[in-house]
């Protein structure tokens, strides 16, 4: 193993953990100057996080190790997936240990488990998140699934690095089954981040809210892991659309340092972009009432579909 690609890969994982936070501030300023707010500071999430680390923990007397456990396995399932995108690299150790299928796995744990503690403690609005938020993954995964079997065909592989290289190398152009499976992409990210029209990070009403509704009885050090996961979700689901759909100026093997370091602040010129481009979308959306998210959905589905029909048959 060499020693530039053990750097780039700790250079990921630190830059997931510390920019994720502040992603999330972006696209919170970025949403309430677009809605005439005064925004939140750009470092209240780390702010949040912190106050959230130096609290005791209250945790219900009927409480599983499962609820405790909870927390651990879903920010570590968040760095593991921060470990296997190429945000700023390619050559990275995990290429060979999991692809973008198994990264879609890694996902689905995440789910799963905070499902899971929801339930444990039986409260009401737990369960009903719980329930929301496993709709919502069962109709979601598909369509992400469907995108990586797209973008997987045109490059012959499933490796997420693979891909990006693959795609980064090809002369510009219009590739009508990506522009389709980026429309799918956008989608699945707004309803698997709890992102408007799915739902609305920053409510607690009962009647609407599903990600919320399972961190309510979570506090202290439990409650900042799953914010911190929660954070960490955005910025993998952003830097996948960066290695699909942007893969520009993303080191490789052939690169050495100095593309590595020149990928750093384009990485953050990107999403900047994207944060702005995620408020824009949430602004201009409605909020969907929960039986809709279904037909949400499966547009998306159907679009990632149609991109792969589209390559399958034109090749395009």
């Amino acid at each position: 193993m060499k020693l530039l690609e053990v750097f780039t890969q700790l250079i990921e994982i630190i830059a997931a953990l510390a920019v994720a936070p502040i992603f999330l501030g972006w696209v919170n300023q970025c949403r309430a100057w677009l809605q005439n707010r005064s925004a939140p500071s750009l470092w209240l999430p780390y702010r949040n996080i912190r106050k959230l680390f130096h609290k005791d923990a209250v945790i219900a007397t009927n409480a599983s190790a499962l609820f405790r456990l909870a927390p651990y396995v879903v920010f570590g399932a968040m760095v593991t997936a921060a470990a296997i995108i190429p945000s700023m690299g390619t050559d990275l150790p995990f290429t060979s240990a999991a692809d973008a299928i198994a990264l879609v796995g890694l996902f689905a744990t995440a789910r799963v488990f905070i499902s899971l503690a929801a339930m444990d403690i039986g409260t009401a609005f737990g369960t009903l998140g719980a329930r929301r938020e496993m709709m919502v993954g069962f109709l979601a995964e598909p369509a992400l699934l469907m995108v990586v079997f797209v973008a997987s065909l045109i490059s012959a592989t499933t490796a997420l690095p693979g891909i990006t290289e693959s795609l980064g190398t090809r002369d510009l152009g219009i590739y009508p089954s990506l522009a389709f499976t980026a429309v799918a992409f956008t989608m699945v990210l707004l309803a698997e981040n709890a992102r408007i029209p799915i739902d609305n990070p920053s409510t607690h009403l009962e009647l609407t809210m599903i990600h919320e509704a399972m961190l309510l009885e979570y506090s202290a050090r439990h409650l900042a892991l799953m914010e911190w996961a929660s954070a960490l979700k955005l910025f993998n689901y952003a830097t996948i659309g960066f290695a699909l759909f942007a893969p520009w100026g993303v080191s490789t093997a052939e690169g050495g340092p100095g593309a590595l370091i020149a990928s750093v602040p384009l990485l953050m010129v990107k999403l900047a972009i994207a944060g702005v481009a995620l408020a824009v979308l949430e602004t201009l959306s409605a909020k969907l009432r929960v039986f809709r998210a279904p037909e949400f959905l499966a547009m998306a589905f159907l679009l990632a579909v149609l991109g792969l029909l589209v390559h399958l048959l034109l090749g395009a």
